[in-house]
């Protein structure tokens, strides 16, 4: 394990994969993910030898999430927290992962370091065989230590009914800027007179801010868990990669990164729900179940059935993974400062319920996921 964490080669790249991502912007160095594994996982199919696109690439320490993306997050935080950031965005600025920061040595410095961070994580959990995405958790465990390092809130000030309301949002209602050191300082603090950390100015903010706006109704996630979970299995079965169907959408949300308007987010459904789909379908000779990290469980359940129920399995799963998304924005996005990601915690709890189901004699296998 020890080796892996201070592989000299993979740090340097990863360093760079952070700092890039600083440069480019969290959301558009993660759509370049989705188009890497979209090459990837292409290319594999017609030669499987093309599989280091996918793995070195896309979530190696070019794209690897946890590196470039969390890396841009990282620096965004910082970004904002420095006054660097002031493009009238709705939300804190430490939230505009759509924004590119350019060249700032110091910026794409922090970028790196936390790069190099994200490659500990993900590398820490390999090596343990955490039976969850390494990458997703990644992604989770590098922007609460941003938060922390950077001096945020890890969940902020709850400013509705309870922490899950969202309805100071649906009512438009608005904080006064600097009623709290977690505002990040955009101005003084009112009770002491004194003036915060610096930060980019603005003059008002939400007091509750969701993820997405367009995204955020526990039916309409259920719903687009439902389709989207059935459309990440079926690509998954008719593929063989549980991998293909996320590619395709974190490639999607160039739309979104573009300012198209109620583009949804489903990489956290596609993914578990792809993942969970083959589990169940593929039998103990049928190509991918080969190379998965434990033995094939014929005795399983749900081990070998048809496609419709494979589809449902991965319906079910997509809209668990979907609604948990949700439920992790509430509590740890909509109140807080920074950008802490919702589909990665969707990933992370999606992967870890098919180790589960493996474990409790429901599926035969994980798939791809890792396990003790």
């Amino acid at each position: 394990m020890l080796d892996a964490l201070l592989d000299l080669a993979e740090i340097i790249a990863a360093f760079g994969g952070g700092a890039f991502g600083a440069a480019l912007g969290p959301l558009p160095a993660f759509i370049f993910t989705g188009f890497m594994v979209i090459a990837g996982e292409a290319a594999t199919l017609v030669d499987p030898e093309a599989a280091a696109i996918t793995d070195q690439v896309a979530f190696g320490p070019p794209f690897s999430p946890a590196i470039s993306f969390a890396g841009g997050v990282a620096a965004t935080a910082y970004a904002a927290r420095r006054g660097y950031m002031d493009t009238g965005f709705d939300y804190h600025e430490a939230k505009n992962i759509a924004y590119a920061l350019g060249t700032k040595p110091d910026v794409l410095a922090v970028g790196g370091a936390f790069g190099i961070l994200g490659y500990w994580l993900v590398t820490l959990s390999a090596e343990l065989g955490m039976p969850y995405d390494p990458i997703a958790m990644g992604v989770v465990l590098s922007a609460f230590a941003h938060r922390l390092i950077l001096g945020y809130s890890i969940i902020g000030k709850v400013r509705g009914a309870n922490i899950l309301d969202m309805g100071p949002f649906e009512r438009e209602e608005m904080r006064v800027i600097g009623d709290s050191a977690t505002d990040g300082g955009e101005a003084t603090d009112r009770a002491e007179g004194k003036p915060t950390a610096a930060a980019a100015p603005q003059k008002e903010r939400l007091k509750v801010e969701p993820w997405l706006p367009h995204q955020y109704k526990w039916d309409h996630v259920a719903m687009l868990g439902l389709a989207a979970g059935i459309l990440g299995a079926y690509v998954g079965i008719v593929t063989g990669s549980a991998f293909l169907g996320f590619g395709i959408s974190a490639a999607s949300l160039v739309f979104l990164n573009c300012g198209v308007e109620k583009i949804p987010v489903t990489h956290h459904i596609t993914l578990p729900a792809a993942t969970a789909a083959l589990a169940v379908y593929v039998p103990a000779d049928g190509g991918i179940a080969e190379g998965a990290p434990v033995a094939y469980d014929s005795g399983a359940l749900l081990a070998g059935t048809g496609t419709e129920v494979a589809l449902i399995v991965g319906l079910v799963v997509g809209v668990i993974a979907a609604l948990f998304g949700e439920l992790f924005q509430r509590v740890f996005f909509a109140h807080g400062d920074t950008h802490v990601d919702p589909p990665a915690a969707a990933i992370v709890f999606g992967t870890f319920l098919v180790a589960l189901l493996y474990v409790l004699g429901v599926f035969p296998t994980t798939v791809w996921v890792p396990w003790f």
